[in-house]
């Protein structure tokens, strides 16, 4: 679980299955207070990834500075780079994304009504929940 701030406008790409893929970075914020009372601050950068429709949502609605909360399972991979050595990539796959500001401010200024109405993300701290996750709602699992 993630709460932070959008660093990049979403990249949306196609498998070549396909699939819907978006990427985006998100800086999250950690304040402390060392050992001696002095207050810190430290930002941390992470690497998003969604898919499905989730991946579509977060690509038309997500712009950079928007704050987020994001659910999902950390994972590491490898790839060649492009100078041909090995590389691994930290990320976090996404299986939900709340939009917690500016989801709503950014429809207002697309003027589009229709998509707005069949989308799950158009209110200020809806979530989209990603095509590979379940999707049974549960009342009990409400925190209200």
């Amino acid at each position: 679980m993630l709460i932070g701030n959008v660093g990049a406008d979403p990249e949306l790409r196609y498998t070549p299955n396909g699939a819907p893929v978006a990427e985006f970075t998100m800086a999250v914020n950690r304040r402390y207070t060392t050992g001696d009372g002095e207050q810190k601050e430290e930002t941390e950068w992470f690497r998003i990834v969604t898919w499905n429709k989730n991946a579509e949502n977060v690509n038309q609605y997500l712009t950079k500075g928007q704050k987020v909360y994001v659910e999902g399972r950390f994972q590491s991979r490898e790839y060649v780079g492009q100078d041909g050595n090995q590389r691994r990539a930290y990320e976090v796959v996404a299986n939900m994304v709340t939009f917690l500001s500016g989801a709503l401010e950014r429809r207002d200024n697309e003027n589009d009504e229709d998509v707005s109405k069949s989308q799950k993300t158009t209110t200020k701290g809806e979530s989209i929940i990603s095509d590979n996750s379940p999707q049974e709602e549960d009342d009990k699992d409400l925190p209200w």
